[in-house]
């Protein structure tokens, strides 16, 4: 009886609670978590000032009082002053702006990190013998602020798939960061000298470098440890008029070793490649100037080939990807190791193909070539504008006219692209005379597209590269004008004209008709 006296009595108090005594709260703590948020969004504003090269150093006090004070009403302002600019610039309706911009909001929410600490927990830097920066340098406070500066440098580059990081004083005052992307430079932001400082002799320091030295150049490298894999880097320093600059060429990249399929080869000009490395042997030679792809379509080839029915031996400087079935030698002047040298050796290992990173001097142009025509398949690269500079180099280096249309299957000369951001591009705004030109050429106009901008290409309007490729097969009428010193640009183009082969400039177009790039990026690419 008590029992039911009891809940009854707990059932009327929870009835009438609206009359027991609200609890009332020393704060709000709605106003609470507004008040945070704003702290820390006028602190993530503060950094962006301080690392902006926007802002003069006089002025950086000054900007930052005023961020931490109006951060997010900055962040308002600036957010519909873009937006505003972008809807006029992009001459679409309304309604499919704003839904190309949530989409776009969506995916940057996706990838989006702070500033300062993009990949840098996940990224272990390491110097030529392994110890990792902090052990180089120590644990204190102050060094592992060195640590964390440097180290984010080299993890926003590889968070911007750059190939190239370069630290160059630009007065007594500053230094810039700027990383090459697809080939274009971009400058990321600019940096006291004190800190650039800081910065450079972390990075010699790993690369084993001597810090002292501060106008000779040296070289170095060292090795940056991802969860995934495993990166390399290769350091130049110089001294210049306001103090060192360095160059770090960031070798392989996250993709891995491509497909012959995979690197823009038309169907006809891969048919003509994958049937010439199958040839037991001659001479593939790549040819184009630094940063063409060169490196990257010999890999391709490398993959395309039987490691269990051929041995394959290679020389590089450096080795920029591993290639488990391979042997591969690495160039070292100082320790006498040079691509002669290296060659010599290689032909006593029974090879069956061989893979010359470049071919820069008389004695590995003889030794390559004499390979080429001794029952081995050589793939080489060599730095030259195209088809006729690269043969006429080779006569230059004392190779005989006999010697190079025996040994020479192809050359190849090629160019990298940029492809237009398939998340932003945009038919092109063509006159009624261009669009009738294109129809009348069997080119839809709808496939012409131009370069807009968006975050995911951070505003380029350009992501990735593709190779645009002139192979040149050294057939017999060809090998007959060459060993009758017929060898000439006017002869050499009359020649190919005949035979109806393509250049560079038209395998750009077919990009461009075909929507992965633009006129301006082939005129860029080819206009030499």
């Amino acid at each position: 009886m008590q029992g039911v006296v009891f809940r009854g009595l707990v059932l009327i108090g929870l009835a009438r609670g609206f009359e027991f005594e609200t609890v009332k709260l020393p704060f709000n703590p709605i106003k609470l978590a507004g008040l945070v948020i704003w702290v820390y969004l006028c602190i993530y504003f503060v950094q962006h000032v301080e690392f902006s090269a926007l802002v003069p150093k006089k002025h950086k006090g000054l900007a930052n009082v005023a961020t931490l004070l109006l951060g997010p009403i900055l962040l308002l302002a600036l957010f519909f002053i873009n937006l505003t600019r972008r809807y006029i610039e992009s001459g679409r309706g309304l309604a499919t702006f704003l839904k190309r911009e949530a989409i776009n909001a969506v995916e940057s929410i996706k990838t989006h990190r702070f500033v300062g600490s993009r990949g840098s927990s996940s990224v272990v830097l390491l110097d030529p013998s392994g110890k990792s920066l902090s052990e180089v340098y120590g644990k204190e406070k102050r060094i592992r602020e060195r640590v964390t500066i440097t180290t984010r440098i080299i993890s926003d580059a590889i968070g911007h798939e750059a190939s190239d990081i370069l630290i160059d004083p630009r007065d007594t005052a500053s230094y810039a960061i700027r990383y090459r992307v697809d080939g274009v430079l971009r400058e990321i932001q600019q940096i006291n000298v004190d800190t650039a400082n800081v910065v450079v002799n972390s990075i010699k320091a790993i690369s084993g470098m001597d810090i002292s030295e501060k106008r000779r150049p040296q070289d170095g490298g060292f090795t940056a440890k991802l969860s995934e894999r495993t990166m390399s880097f290769r350091v130049a320093s110089a001294g210049a008029l306001n103090g060192e600059k360095l160059a770090i060429r960031v070798l392989g990249n996250l993709a891995g070793v491509l497909s012959l399929n995979q690197v823009g080869l038309s169907q006809k000009q891969f048919s003509t490649l994958e049937g010439s490395i199958v040839k037991p042997a001659g001479m593939i030679l790549l040819c184009g100037p630094a940063g063409s792809g060169k490196t990257t379509t010999l890999y391709a080839m490398l993959d395309s080939i039987d490691f269990y029915t051929r041995n394959v031996v290679m020389v590089e400087d450096p080795i920029e990807y591993v290639l488990p079935h391979a042997s591969q030698i690495e160039i070292n002047p100082k320790a006498g190791i040079t691509f002669a040298k290296a060659l010599r050796s290689i032909l006593r290992q029974d090879p069956d193909v061989i893979c010359v990173g470049e071919i820069r001097d008389e004695e590995t142009a003889d030794i390559a070539m004499r390979a080429a025509q001794t029952g081995h398949l050589v793939l080489a690269t060599m730095h030259g504008g195209n088809h006729i500079s690269s043969l006429v180099r080779l006569l230059d280096l004392g190779i005989t006219t006999l010697l190079l249309s025996a040994a020479l299957n192809i050359v190849i000369s090629q160019r990298l692209v940029r492809l237009l951001c398939k998340n932003c591009k945009t038919p092109a705004q063509l006159t009624g005379e261009q669009a009738e030109r294109y129809r009348r050429f069997g080119v839809n106009p709808a496939k012409i597209h131009r370069a807009n901008g968006c975050d995911k290409c951070h505003g380029t309007g350009y992501k990735g590269r593709i190779g645009i490729f002139d192979i040149l097969v050294m057939d017999n009428v060809l090998k007959d004008k060459i060993l009758g010193n017929e060898l000439s640009i006017a002869k050499l183009k009359q020649y190919r004209g005949k035979r109806a082969m393509s250049n560079l400039r038209h395998e750009g177009m077919k990009k461009v008709y075909a929507s992965l790039t633009t006129f301006e990026e082939v005129d860029r690419v080819t206009n030499d």
